[in-house]
């Protein structure tokens, strides 16, 4: 099983901007946890970040038939990206939106998420460890997904007897 991480605009610059909202971990070491998570769990993990709404577009849609599922940060785009949304929606592939701070409690502007609708889920306001669990909360929807086939399976074996 595949994930892909796609990071949005100024996360590159985690550990260096605004430490009191977003925590003194660098990106790389926050991946780096996520990577050592994947390894315990068997999965297989992609990093991606940019600053350009369209290269996070091209990601998202790269994705298709490449990945069991996404766990996005699209930090500022979040508020404001009809294209992030309806790219994840084309690729109907489970995704999960993370957030360091917690958008609820900062500026009203950032209390909507265009792209939440569209995610099985959104972690806000855990900081670094946002990322842990959005993997543990990926492998558990994977686990569904793989039991939900085995049982439709077992089914179609039980009607063709």
């Amino acid at each position: 099983m595949k994930i892909v991480v796609i990071q949005g605009p100024n996360l590159n610059m985690l550990g260096h901007r605004e430490k009191n909202i977003y925590g003194p971990m660098k990106l790389e070491e926050i991946h780096a946890q996520m990577k050592h998570f994947a390894e315990q769990n068997k999965l297989e993990i992609e990093f991606f970040q940019s600053n350009l709404e369209g290269e996070i577009v091209d990601r998202i849609q790269e994705c298709l038939g490449d990945a069991n599922g996404i766990i996005i940060n699209p930090a500022a785009y979040t508020h404001t990206s009809i294209a992030i949304r309806d790219a994840i929606a084309a690729v109907q592939i489970p995704t999960l939106e993370v957030h360091l701070s917690n958008i609820h409690q900062r500026e009203e502007f950032r209390h909507t998420s265009l792209t939440a609708p569209v995610c099985a889920g959104q972690i806000v306001g855990m900081g670094a460890f946002g990322y842990h669990l959005a993997m543990v909360g990926m492998t558990q929807i994977f686990s569904e997904i793989s039991a939900m086939k085995q049982a439709q399976a077992q089914q179609s074996v039980q009607a063709q007897a």
